[in-house]
């Protein structure tokens, strides 16, 4: 969840296949290069609008080479392609705002920052899938050969946060689709796809990902509890409410975020996936000493089970930088990078 690109995120993600793949050489790939994500951040807020700018937030090349100096190994580049594609058939992306992707994709892997870039707030799609189903495949045949050429450290993620009427069963018949498109001109690209319902935990289990193809990683978006990491969020009705709910670090609450990662850990490990925690983060509104101990405790909590991760977001209402003062809020970053 994050500023206008959120739904409902209670409890984490858990996927099951039809029986654990055996171990190859693969999937150690794979769980190499999840291992390049490292510690990441969401560019969240720029691309993802539906024009660059209009939420008050334009990448700028000082951006990856401070993210790069600050420690993190990856960035997260969410990205609305459905506002910049023709509505009707072959519904080709502008080549203008491929170039804009071009050029913060070449921004990371120059300065050795892995990158992931997905398909994010497709809002037609959550609300027809059936009608949006054939634009969401042509997006894919068009994105994956434009990059085909680029190194592993560009990573694929299929959709964020699938919703509405694009349910877990629907969603389950969508995804292959994609990784087809995929697939016919990236091979071996690392694809990230996870769960329905906004990506909770809760839904992994639902999600039945292709034994035949080991470079895949599952991911999944962790706000627990949703009342703390959202309180106050002006597009999240009744939240209000909520205004001055605090995360003490309490040995209830830990002992939740412990079951909560304990069991996408499980399934990880049962099913020889590696996983990805593409968001986490905690709102503004909320006081400060809490966002700083649930922030250390999340990240603390996915390092220790094996996961890469990447904090919701850079320079908005959960920013860990400053964009106007051109300054990092130094706590959170420390919360998250350096937390002995």
């Amino acid at each position: 969840m994050k500023f206008l690109s959120t739904g409902w995120l209670g409890p984490v993600v858990m996927i099951v296949l039809a029986g654990p793949a055996p171990a190859a050489d693969a999937d150690k790939d794979a769980f190499a290069c999840n291992r390049l994500l490292g510690k990441g951040v969401n560019l969240g807020n720029t691309l993802e609008a539906p024009h660059e700018g209009e939420w008050g937030l334009t990448l700028k090349e000082e951006y990856f080479q401070r993210i790069k100096e600050a420690g993190f190994n990856a960035v997260r580049i969410p990205i609305r392609w459905s506002t910049h594609a023709r509505p009707d058939a072959p519904y080709t992306i502008e080549p203008a705002f491929f170039k804009r992707i071009d050029w913060a994709i070449d921004q990371a892997l120059s300065r050795g920052l892995a990158a992931v870039i997905n398909v994010h707030h497709y809002e037609e799609l959550y609300k027809h899938p059936d009608q949006h189903e054939a634009r969401m495949i042509a997006l894919w045949r068009q994105i994956a050969p434009h990059y085909r050429d680029q190194p592993q450290q560009l990573f694929f993620e299929l959709l964020n946060e699938p919703h509405g009427k694009l349910t877990d069963e629907r969603w389950q018949q969508l995804f292959p689709k994609l990784l087809a498109a995929v697939r016919q001109s990236n091979p071996e690209r690392m694809v990230i796809v996870g769960p329905g319902q906004w990506n909770t935990l809760q839904e992994l289990d639902k999600l039945r990902l292709p034994d035949s193809d080991r470079r895949l990683i599952a991911t999944f978006h962790y706000y627990s509890p949703f009342p703390f990491t959202h309180q106050a969020a002006g597009w999240v009705a009744g939240s209000d409410r909520w205004k001055g709910t605090t995360w003490k670090g309490t040995l209830p609450e830990r002992a939740a975020l412990r079951r909560d990662f304990d069991r996408v850990a499980a399934w990880g490990k049962t099913n020889q996936r590696p996983i990805y925690l593409g968001e986490f983060g905690s709102f503004s509104a909320a006081d400060l000493d809490s966002r700083l101990r649930w922030t250390r405790a999340v990240a603390g909590e996915a390092e220790r089970d094996g996961f890469s991760w990447a904090y919701w977001e850079f320079g908005a209402g959960f920013g860990i930088y400053d964009p106007s003062a051109g300054v990092w809020r130094q706590t959170l970053l420390s919360a998250l990078l350096k937390r002995e």
